[in-house]
Order: structure tokens, then C-alpha cells, then sequence
């Protein structure tokens, strides 16, 4: 980049020069000793000339008196010779013809200038490598892994996709065990997972592990401006992996690219469904491409082109999903490889209270505890780290600066107070982890709950239990401080509650009344367009019922909430007073509370207090499971 900068400023010195050239050789006329012509030769017959210095059209003439003068003279200058000869004047004859290359340069400088000018455009337009006429080449880069080699020691938590790509590396080692029995290898996997979940990293692990080149690129490089130039690029990509070959060709993103044809507002895009067709020749079409592998990743399989996801291009889609509790405490051990931890970090704790968490985002949980330890001067990083780590993450940094009223602040841990009471007395719930009136993200406090183990299914009595909790902090405002002083914090737990009913009426058949059918739209699918939609006609007298029932399971979530806070209002009151002395307490610690036991506090930085703030429209809960 420096040489570059060079070479402009040199070509800037050297245009100011030529300009400066120009400017002087063709100067003014007129200028001080210049006579006319017709002057010189009434000089020269008058004997006036001493001597003359020819140089192309200038003549430059001595008198006897020293005295110089320049003309300028027509081009046949041999009547002028003869008129010096005559009168016995010296003549010099400078030759004028070695400038001749020099003047041609002069005045084709302006054309030259555009010219390099239009070039050095056009070659930043283009990416500047890759010359004028080179959008057409593939912008795929190529890793030989010799340098932060990936292996699959180094993806945890993904043991099934694993267990899928180990075939493909096999294959790359050793074609011939699977071609013996007449066996073919996939030509493409498809990664489909949330993200974060290490798609890529499981690419370049596989890449790593078979010692192949690694050719990667994201859907959205082939599509261009210009029509054909995607298609370009994609048959430009397969000729470098063909001279690579074996190797594996990686496309990330490709949802990008590989959107369904003729989907969308408006019809298709002619630029995106052209690359689209060459990808799927150069797949599977009439010339087989051996020994190169596609694998690509994405989060939205259902928007693929149905002809990509056919045996034969992409044979198997390998899923790679949150991790389990397993996998998320292997991926944890990963990241913590080079962070000194103290003795009391216990990680399967910390992988029990992450669920739905993705590989990601272990990798900022852990990278934010590191950076709390720095800032308080640690050299290891402590449980306590990682447990402010984590909730920073799951609920949001703390607001402390945010001042509260006492009225407000009371309120809010009598909210708080009865989400956590009612979590404890319902019939199925999840474990009280922590209990806050500290404001952190976008509410004023909140109550989360962390499940026992991974959960994958929800049943009716979890779900009641849950419209409950959630109604629970609106209905302990309303048995403390009256009906005429509830706010609108219940705003958010109004909203879940409502959509939690409106799923278990509409999609999971939990009325009597309207049965198990599913009265759903196509909300999640107007992307695909009347081609593929799925909408359900439904009645007004049907909606009604809907919003009829809708309405009953949501009252009924607040009646239980009622009747349990109504029978343990001491408890509420004690959980509320702790919370006010106390700002944040543990499951643990709530459940010691309604048995009359104070918390115990060792470290004095789990107690800060929070001065006075104003309150904002926002939910103060945030129950979490």
C-alpha cells in the first residue's frame, strides 16, 4: 500500500513538471530583446548582425555592440542563411529535432492523464488485483491450514455432526476404501443450525483433520450488480478447486444465494437465480466435479431452493444444534484453556445454568468474566466472575445509576416478590435462581428461573403453572398497594402470557372447545409467496372462541396466582422486605426468607446500594426459563 501511494505522488511530481515545461517553453510573446522578423533582416543588410544562433524556429541574434535579441522564424530559414553568409556574420545551426519525441509526449500528455485516470477507476471498481475485466474471476480464498489448524479436538459439543463429517474426511484420506465396494461419498453437506452454534468451525476442523485445501466464501460474494457475473464467479471458483483437487469448497451463508426461485415480492432476481442454476450444474450436471466437497451452513433451511437440497448436491443435512449440557460444559473447557481459573470455578454448574446457550455464547460468557476479574485487579478469574458474567448476559448490565423512589423501588420488589413466591408453589416450575430489584437492560427488576436439565418439551400443567408466575407480579401490585395504584410494569408479562395462551389454543390443541386443530397463518412463511402458502381461513365466530379462550386460560393463571399469594402474604411480605434490604437474592436464599432465616452475606460487593431513580414504562420482571 506504501509503494503505492509512492508511485501516485511520483506521477503528480512529474505532470507538475510537464506542465511546467509546457509553460515555459511556450511562454508569452512579446517578451524584453525580441524584434520582429522584418526587423531582422533590415538588421542584417544594414550589417548590424555580428553573429546568429539557429535553433528550430528561434534565432538568436548578436550585434556588434553584445547586444542579443530573439525572432522567430518561418520554418525555411535558407534565405536567412544566405543573407548572414553575405555579410560575413558567424552562424551556429543547434539542432532542433531531438526535442521532436519530447514535444509529441507534451501534447499527448492530456490524453494519457485520462486514460491512466480511467484505469486507476476502473481498477478499484473491480478490486484492483484482479485487473479491469476481472469481476467475473471468484473471490473464494483459499486456507492450507498451515497456521491455526482447526481439528475436531477443537469443536466440542457437536458430537453427532462430528460422527457425520468423519465420513467425508475418510474419504479425502483414503478414497479407495469406499470405492472398492462401489461406494460414493456425499458431493455436499448442508450445516443447518442456530447461529453460533460453530458451522464454520466445523468446516475448518474437517478441512484440518483431512489435510486438503479449503477454499471459503460467503453466499452474498457471488451476486453482483451485474447479471452473469455471479454465474461467472461460480464457474471460476469450480476451475481453482478442480486444479486443488481433493479439496473442500465451503460457502457460508448461502441462503444468500440459494433462496427458493421465483419466491418474494415482485418475482425472482434474475442476477441471484442465474448464480443459483450454475451452482447447480456445477454440482450435479452433465460433467462430475471428483474430489471436491461442498459443505455450506446456514440458520434458514426453509428458504433453500428445493432443487440445492436434492440427493445428489447436498445428500444429507448435518444439524448442529444448541449443546446439551454436555456439550456445553466441554465447550466451556475449551475456552477456559487459557484463562487461570481459581479452585472454586465449577464448570459443570456453570454448564447446568446456561441453557440455550450456543458455543458463542459460552465464548462471550467466558471472555466476560475474564474482563470482570481484570477490572477488579484479580490474577484468577472466581466463580463469583463468571456468575456476574452470566447475568450480565442473560439479563443485562446493571443500571445502578438509574435512581428509583422508595415508593417505586417498594413496588417493584413486591412484583418481583410474587413472581418468585408463586415459582415456588405451583404445581410444576423451574428453580428460583435469582431474585432482583436492580435494573438492568430494559426492566426494573427480575426473577429468573434456571430448568434442573435440558428441556425440549412442555406440558399442559408446566404451562398453567407458568401463565401463573407470569400474572403473579401484577396480582401481588394489586393485593398490597390496591387496585387504583397498579403501574404498567406488567406490560411484558401481560404480552408473554397472552401469546403463551394464544400458542397453547391455536397450535398445541390445549381447548376443549375448539379441539386439536391448528388455526395458525403464514406469517412465517410470506417470503414463499401465494406459491407455498399455508394460510387457514378462519371464521369470526371461530375467533372468538379463540379470544374467548385465550382470555379464560389467562384469568385462570391469574386466579391461581391470587390464591397462592393470598395464602402466603407473609411470606410476600418478607420477601419484599429482604429484597429492599438487600437488592438481589438467590433461590436459595428467598426459600430461607420464608422460613424466617436471614441471608448471610460474606462479600460485601453483593450489596451496593442504589440511590434514587426514575422509573420508565418498562416491565420490572423478567422471568427466564
Amino acid at each position: 500500500m506504501n509503494l503505492r501511494n509512492v508511485a501516485i505522488w511520483l506521477g503528480v511530481v512529474f505532470v507538475l513538471i510537464m506542465a511546467y515545461s509546457v509553460l515555459q517553453r511556450g511562454g508569452p510573446t512579446g517578451r524584453a530583446g525580441e524584434i520582429s522578423y522584418s526587423q531582422l533582416l533590415k538588421n542584417i543588410d544594414a550589417g548590424q548582425v555580428k553573429s546568429a544562433e539557429i535553433n528550430g524556429q528561434q534565432v538568436k541574434v548578436t550585434a556588434p555592440d553584445g547586444k542579443t535579441t530573439t525572432v522567430n522564424a518561418p520554418p525555411n530559414s535558407e534565405d536567412l542563411i544566405k543573407r548572414l553568409e553575405a555579410r560575413n556574420a558567424e552562424i551556429k545551426i543547434q539542432d532542433g529535432g531531438r526535442f521532436s519525441l519530447v514535444n509529441l509526449l507534451l501534447n499527448m500528455l492530456p490524453i494519457l492523464l485520462l486514460i491512466g485516470v480511467w484505469i486507476f477507476f476502473m481498477r478499484q471498481m473491480q478490486g484492483g488485483t484482479k485487473g479491469a475485466m476481472g469481476f467475473g474471476k471468484s473471490k473464494a480464498r483459499l486456507l492450507t491450514e498451515n497456521k491455526n489448524r482447526v481439528l475436531f479436538d477443537d469443536v466440542a459439543g457437536v458430537d453427532e455432526a462430528k460422527e457425520e463429517l468423519q465420513e467425508v474426511v475418510d474419504f479425502l484420506k483414503d478414497p479407495a476404501k469406499f470405492q472398492r465396494l462401489g461406494g460414493k461419498i456425499p458431493k455436499g453437506a448442508l450445516l443447518v443450525g442456530p447461529p453460533g452454534t460453530g458451522k464454520t468451525l466445523i468446516a475448518r476442523a474437517v478441512a484440518g483433520e483431512a489435510g486438503v485445501p479449503f477454499f471459503t466464501i460467503s453466499g452474498s460474494d457471488f451476486v453482483e450488480m451485474f447479471v452473469g457475473v455471479g454465474a461467472s464467479r461460480v464457474r471460476d471458483m469450480f476451475e481453482q478447486a478442480k486444479k486443488n483437487a481433493p479439496c473442500i469448497i465451503f460457502i457460508d451463508e448461502i441462503d444468500a444465494v440459494g433462496r427458493h426461485r421465483g419466491a418474494g415480492l415482485g418475482g425472482g432476481n434474475d442476477e441471484r437465480e442465474q448464480t443459483l442454476n450454475q451452482l447447480l450444474v456445477e454440482m450435479d450436471g452433465f460433467e462430475a466435479n471428483e474430489g471436491i466437497i461442498l459443505i455450506a451452513a446456514t440458520n434458514r433451511p426453509d428458504v433453500l431452493d428445493p432443487a440445492l437440497l436434492r440427493p445428489g448436491r447436498f445428500d444429507r443435512q448435518v444439524v448442529v444444534p444448541n449443546p446439551d449440557v454436555a456439550g456445553r460444559e466441554k465447550i466451556l473447557r475449551v475456552h477456559m484453556k487459557n484463562v487461570p481459573l481459581a479452585a472454586d470455578v465449577e464448570v459443570k454448574t456453570l454448564a447446568r445454568g446456561t441453557p440455550g446457550f450456543s458455543g458463542a455464547d459460552l465464548a462471550n460468557l467466558v471472555n466476560e468474566a475474564a474482563l470482570t476479574a481484570a477490572r477488579k485487579n484479580r490474577r484468577m478469574v472466581t466463580m463469583h466472575d463468571f456468575e456476574h458474567a452470566k447475568d450480565k448476559v442473560m439479563m443485562g448490565a446493571e443500571r445502578r445509576s438509574m435512581a428509583m423512589s422508595e415508593d417505586e423501588k417498594k413496588l417493584t420488589a413486591y412484583h418481583e416478590g410474587g413472581h418468585a413466591l408463586v415459582a415456588l408453589n405451583v404445581p410444576v416450575a423451574d428453580p428460583v435462581h435469582k431474585a432482583t430489584i436492580v435494573p438492568r437492560g430494559r426492566a426494573l427488576g427480575m426473577v429468573m428461573q434456571l430448568p434442573e436439565g435440558d428441556r425440549y418439551s412442555m406440558s399442559y400443567d408446566q404451562m398453567t403453572s407458568r401463565l401463573a408466575i407470569m400474572m403473579a407480579g401484577r396480582v401481588a401490585e394489586e393485593l398490597i398497594f390496591g387496585k387504583e395504584k397498579i403501574t404498567s410494569g406488567a406490560s411484558s408479562d401481560i404480552s408473554a402470557a397472552t401469546n403463551l395462551a394464544r400458542n397453547m389454543v391455536t397450535r398445541w390443541g390445549f381447548s376443549d372447545d375448539l379441539g386439536t386443530v391448528a388455526y395458525g397463518d403464514n406469517q412465517e412463511e410470506v417470503f414463499l409467496g401465494h406459491s407455498v402458502a399455508r394460510t387457514q381461513n378462519v371464521s369470526g365466530e371461530t375467533m372468538k372462541k379463540i379470544d374467548s379462550e385465550i382470555r379464560r386460560l389467562v384469568k385462570t393463571g391469574e386466579d391461581d396466582a391470587r390464591r397462592i399469594l393470598t395464602e402466603k402474604l407473609e411470606d410476600l411480605h418478607s420477601v419484599a422486605k429482604a429484597l429492599l434490604e438487600y437488592e438481589t437474592l438467590s433461590g436459595e436464599e428467598i426459600v430461607g426468607v420464608t422460613k424466617g432465616i436471614a441471608p448471610n452475606r460474606e462479600e460485601p460487593e453483593e450489596k451496593k446500594p442504589t440511590g434514587p431513580v426514575a422509573s420508565v414504562p418498562v416491565s420490572p420482571t423478567g422471568v427466564t426459563a
